[in-house]
This record gives C-alpha cells, sequence and structure tokens, in this order.
C-alpha cells in the first residue's frame, strides 16, 4: 500500500503522460528494488528491476549481487501513468541476473523485459517477458542449461546481422563451456542462429558482465574476452557465422569505443 500510494502521490502530479518518462516514476516506485538492478530503456521512458532478493538457489555466482524472486517494470506507453507491473519468477525458480534488460523486440513501440531465469534444478535460461493485461507474462524463453547450478551471462541485444530482426546473444556457462549462442526472436519465438567456442564475459564472483556491443559505423559487433582473458575480440554476426576480430590485449574495465 506505501509503495502505491507513493507512486500515485507522484503521478499525480504529471498532467501530460506523454510527458511522464519512468524517470520521472522510480523514485516512489523503486523502494523495494535490489541495489544496482534497474534499468532505464534508451529512451528514459521505461525501466525495469528486481526485487524480493532470495537465497533458494544458493549459487551466489554474481558475488555480492542476490537472486530475485520478482521481476517489475514501468513499461512506457501504458494506460495508467507509472504503473508498475511485477510478476514472480516462479516455483522453483529466481532471477539470477545483475539487472533486466529493455528492448523493443517486436516493433510495437513498447520495450520488452529480457531477464536471466535460473532454475534450481535446470541451470539458466533466457526469458523474455511482455506487458499482458495489467501485468507481465513470459512470452519466449531458450531451453534451460539443463543442470543446477548452470548460468548464462546475456551479451548483445540488437539486429546483428541487418536483416530487420533483433539477435539476442548470450555467453553459454561462461566460467565452464564458455560458448558465445546467438538466437534470433521473430513471430513471438526465439531460434538459434549460431554459435562460437572460446569465449567469456564474467569471472566468479564479479558482480559485472564484461564487455557489450560496439558498433563503428560498419555494422554491430559483440565484445567478449577471450577464453583465458588474455585479448579483446569483436566478434560479427552476417546472418550465418560468427567471425572473430582480435582487437587487442583483455583489461578490466575498459570502455568500449571506437578508434585507437
Amino acid at each position: 500500500m506505501r509503495r502505491a500510494a507513493a507512486a500515485a502521490a507522484l503521478c499525480a502530479t504529471l498532467t501530460v503522460f506523454a510527458a511522464a518518462p519512468a524517470a520521472a516514476c522510480l523514485p516512489a516506485a523503486m523502494d523495494a528494488a535490489l541495489p544496482g538492478s534497474h534499468t532505464l530503456d534508451a529512451t528514459g521512458a521505461s525501466a525495469a528491476w528486481y526485487e524480493d532478493p532470495t537465497a533458494i538457489l544458493g549459487h551466489g555466482i554474481m558475488g555480492e549481487v542476490a537472486d530475485a524472486a520478482t521481476l517489475a517494470a514501468i513499461l512506457y506507453p501504458d494506460t495508467v501513468p507509472c504503473a508498475v507491473r511485477r510478476l514472480a519468477a516462479g516455483p522453483g525458480h529466481v532471477f539470477e541476473d545483475i539487472a533486466p534488460r529493455l528492448h523493443d523486440l517486436d516493433g510495437d513501440h513498447r520495450p520488452e523485459v529480457i531477464a536471466v531465469r535460473s532454475s534450481l534444478t535446470e541451470g539458466a535460461q533466457l526469458a523474455i517477458y511482455a506487458a499482458r493485461g495489467d501485468g507481465l507474462a513470459l512470452i519466449a524463453a531458450t531451453p534451460p542449461i539443463g543442470r543446477r547450478h548452470r548460468w548464462l551471462a546475456p551479451a548483445a541485444i540488437a539486429d546483428l546481422d541487418g536483416d530487420g530482426a533483433v539477435e539476442i546473444a548470450y555467453v553459454d556457462r561462461p566460467h565452464l563451456a564458455r560458448v558465445l549462442r546467438i538466437w534470433r526472436f521473430a513471430d513471438g519465438a526465439l531460434t538459434e542462429l549460431a554459435r562460437f567456442d572460446g569465449v567469456t564475459n564474467h569471472r566468479i564472483g564479479e558482480p559485472v558482465i564484461r564487455g557489450g556491443l560496439l558498433d563503428c559505423g560498419t555494422g554491430p559487433e559483440i565484445v567478449l574476452a577471450s577464453a583465458d582473458w588474455t585479448r579483446t575480440l569483436a566478434l560479427r554476426f552476417d546472418g550465418r557465422a560468427i567471425a572473430p576480430r582480435d582487437i587487442g590485449p583483455w583489461r578490466d574495465g575498459a570502455a568500449l569505443r571506437c578508434g585507437g
């Protein structure tokens, strides 16, 4: 009740819905958010975060980052300004993630929420949630890895090959298998397109996922570390295969940027 009343009071001051980005709603809406778990979309109009820390999985792969039982989001446009949508991970599951991601996957001008959802028995999967009714609903997911305490680390969300559909890339078991996997989201479903071995983007116990997406004018590339953390690789997907480009020694914390 306290969260709802505070959010309503804040939203009452917003006379024009189109001018009410999620950033204006967050101080009231996010009092239950896990520290550091909130994300804004590129426009600042939508936000997502995790709530309700839980230790039932007992994996601790991200160090001080707690697993979560609940996903929350403000998704613009919406019929009610500042409306917070929530969904539980579900029985036997947690959100084993640093922060959810926001991206308009289907072109309807409202972002979907992309999260890492882990089963207590079958490991992690990439899950996609969308606004449905007054809440969130799971609309697509990759198969779980298949074994308890097996995790994946998201790497990029973009139209990687320029065909108009959005691809989602993650590193499957960045501490063990170290495989980049690329999936296309189209017509409400995820289809795997390609794999590439020998890369990683996370160390056990670190509260951050390394690397990310880089576009220096010739198309998007996924920046990852080599499996032994010695080299920085930029990987390009052409719709059929993944091609790596060595761009120098790996340096923790180095900014992704074009040029020297």
